[in-house]
């Protein structure tokens, strides 16, 4: 039986800035790490928006479908689609 996560899989991500409300969007081959450096303050994107959660990712089975798939949630469609996918857990957090 195979496995569903294995050492090619790749993540993309959201961020939530509880600082300003904000998010940020990204991919990775290692969901943990790249969250802990966010968190750290080594992400200059997101350095001034700490303290970040992790609100929502996704696995794909490669970095190409990662970074397509992180561009799409970037676009105006797919933040209508994480809005509306997060609508319950973001209406608790207002």
């Amino acid at each position: 039986m195979n496995t569903v996560r294995d050492d090619r899989s790749w993540y993309t991500y959201v961020l939530r800035s509880l600082k300003d409300g904000e998010t940020y969007t990204g991919s990775t081959g290692d969901l943990r790490k790249r969250f802990k450096q966010h968190a750290e303050g080594e992400t200059r994107s997101t350095k001034g928006r700490r303290p970040l959660e992790l609100i929502y990712y996704e696995m794909c089975k490669n970095e190409i479908d990662a970074r397509t798939r992180e561009i799409f949630l970037k676009t105006g469609m797919g933040k209508r689609y994480l809005k509306s996918r997060l609508k319950r857990f973001l209406s608790l957090t207002v």
